[in-house]
């Protein structure tokens, strides 16, 4: 049986959250997390540039063979969702390039995946993505903590043993 990975990405512009896990015999083992950030002065389309330049690196430095993705949510600041969807869209482009397979999780699916409850607090996803992947500090920034949250939604519900056949 070979080793799965699963990398979990929380779109952002100023700040996109990645997590690495490989599902190793049964056991989910993270492999590495980050956050990629741009300059908040720099004009977005330079950012998004580096955004997949950098996205880029990373999957070629892990080799997931499936990409986990939050879908957007409503958000207050229009400015700021539009930025969040272009660097979305960058995010899905950059993971097609790589044939990189996606599967696409809203906040709350995330949460009941990792918790059991769709409603959980931020700092409850925290605890449990530690607890199930034995970190011992808590992982910062919240953005990488939400990347491995979706990186072992996206490894459950029979999709390891579908990765690896």
């Amino acid at each position: 049986m070979k080793n799965s990975r699963v990398i979990g990405i929380d779109p952002g512009f100023g700040r996109l959250g990645w997590g690495v896990v490989e599902l190793k015999g049964r056991v989910v083992c993270p492999i590495a997390y980050g956050c990629i950030e741009t300059p908040v002065k720099m004009d977005l389309g330079e950012r998004l540039l580096i955004l997949e330049t950098k996205l880029g690196k990373v999957l070629a430095d892990f080799q997931p063979q499936l990409a986990a993705v939050e879908e957007l949510f409503f958000a207050k600041n229009a400015k700021t969702a539009m930025g969040v969807a272009q660097a979305r869209g960058v995010i899905l482009l950059t993971l097609k390039k790589t044939k990189v397979k996606i599967l696409e999780f809203k906040p709350v699916e995330v949460k009941q995946a990792v918790t059991g409850y769709g409603r959980a607090e931020k700092k409850q996803v925290q605890a449990m993505v530690q607890k199930l992947l034995g970190i011992k500090k808590v992982v910062k920034p919240d953005d990488a903590a939400d990347a491995l949250a979706l990186a072992l939604a996206g490894g459950t519900a029979g999709r390891w043993s579908k990765m690896v056949q």
